[in-house]
């Protein structure tokens, strides 16, 4: 891992920004690669998948729409240990995101004029659950849950065909989709998953959604923002970023660990540590050598940890090592601190924050009862993380009698006036004319 010494330098907020690990050729790039794999999806449909498919996957020839039999044979075949951490993280999950549904409120803006404040769930949602280099039935019970929670009455599911499987989706994502009651499974992958979703398939009877969640590579994040408009979707959850904050007293044994945690999910995660403390991030940089060589996707990590998006971060103090996480909103921030309880509230941009050196980033990815599907590339600055709230619409009811009306006709008229729009004014005296 590179080292950014930032420590004895006065930063601006802008040079904050611009200090911050990113490799923002890659996103770039990615953007312009899925807007066109999504176009070629609306215009041709399962052709376009099937290419896609052959290209991306390896495969051909394969059921693009589930049938009920591979998903009922996955399900049986769930090895019993994996199915009950399953169940336990739905049960958890739910708990988590029955708090993220707030409750309809009436407020009384004056005698007989009131405004409902309600939430209502959108009607169709298409969730994604990447399959490339590892297996993810946990993003399964990510996305699927909240949009229950919310009371979403259709949810789509997509994710790759796997060569390895005949053509078929990992058989423990079908389970998980099982588990939750999700009939309606697609097989495909990668940004043309995401574009199938926004414009529906005919052939394959996928209606097109309303909402697009779920985490996947730099392709899925850009083919998010390619069909933004068209359909709702998610935070960008592209790929993986950690980001610990450290003090002189934290382990660089458990540190280096949750570094290579991240790295393994892809050659484009972001693992940083951040530090006033430059003995610890020497013992943290050789731990980091040391586990990256061990561990099974050795190649996979060291890819992510000497890439241009990971680093250990010196600072002069915790103000600065704040401030540097803060710019970098990064999607889990750690905060291994002897005071972390109390400092976690100086923290305010990330996708989640894991608090002391007993809640690694892991814990989230299963059973911490949080979700996992997290804004990254810094949108945690303006953006959440995946939730029950992803799925509902604030809407405004309003009621107003006719005294309601008639004590404020004389100031909707006058603004009306000042607007140039008579005919708003209008509209209300028709209301008190014979």
């Amino acid at each position: 891992m590179r080292t950014i010494d930032l420590r004895g330098r006065e930063l601006s907020p802008a040079d904050m920004l611009a200090a911050v690990p990113r490799a923002a050729q890659a996103r770039a790039e990615a953007l312009d690669t899925a807007a066109r794999i999504v176009e070629d999806v609306r215009v041709r449909g399962e052709a376009a998948l099937r290419e896609q498919a052959e290209q991306f996957d390896r495969v051909t020839d394969h059921e693009v729409r589930v049938p009920a039999e591979h998903i009922a044979e996955a399900l049986a075949s769930l090895e019993p240990a994996v199915r009950a951490a399953l169940e336990e993280a739905i049960v958890r999950v739910r708990r988590g995101s029955e708090a993220q549904v707030p409750t309809a409120r009436t407020t009384e803006i004056g005698p007989g004029a009131r405004i409902l404040q309600r939430w209502q769930p959108v009607h169709r949602v298409g969730v994604y659950i990447p399959g490339g280099k590892a297996v993810y039935p946990s993003s399964v019970i990510m996305n699927v849950v909240p949009a229950q929670v919310a009371g979403v009455e259709q949810i789509a599911l997509a994710s790759p065909p796997q060569a390895d499987q005949g053509g078929r989706i990992h058989p423990t994502i079908l389970a998980a989709a099982a588990l939750l009651g999700v009939t309606e499974v697609y097989a495909m992958g990668g940004a043309g998953a995401i574009g199938a979703f926004a414009y529906g398939v005919p052939s394959l009877r996928l209606d097109p959604v309303d909402v697009v969640s779920g985490p996947g590579n730099n392709y899925v994040a850009s083919a998010k923002r390619a069909v933004a408009g068209v359909v709702g979707t998610d935070s960008e959850a592209g790929a993986t970023e950690i980001l610990v904050v450290a003090d002189a007293d934290a382990d660089p044994r458990l540190i280096a660990a949750d570094l290579v945690s991240q790295a393994e999910h892809d050659e484009q995660a972001s693992a940083v540590l951040v530090t006033d403390a430059g003995e610890l991030a020497d013992q943290v940089a050789t731990e980091v050598e040391r586990m990256a060589a061990l561990t099974r996707h050795s190649e996979r990590v060291a890819a992510a940890l000497n890439g241009p998006q990971s680093a250990i971060v010196l600072v002069d103090d915790r103000a600065m090592a704040t401030a540097f996480s803060n710019a970098y909103a990064p999607e889990h921030l750690e905060l291994h601190l002897v005071d972390a309880d109390d400092a976690a509230a100086a923290f305010t941009s990330a996708g989640a924050v894991f608090v002391g050196d007993q809640t690694p980033v892991s814990l989230g990815d299963y059973m911490a009862g949080s979700n996992h599907v997290l804004p990254t590339g810094g949108q945690a600055r303006y953006a959440p993380g995946l939730g029950s709230y992803t799925f509902l619409r604030p809407q405004q009811v309003i009621s107003y009698d006719r005294a309601a009306l008639a004590a404020v006709r004389a100031g909707v008229v006058a603004l009306a006036e000042t607007e140039v729009l008579p005919a708003h004014g209008e509209a209300i005296e028709a209301r008190f004319s014979a």
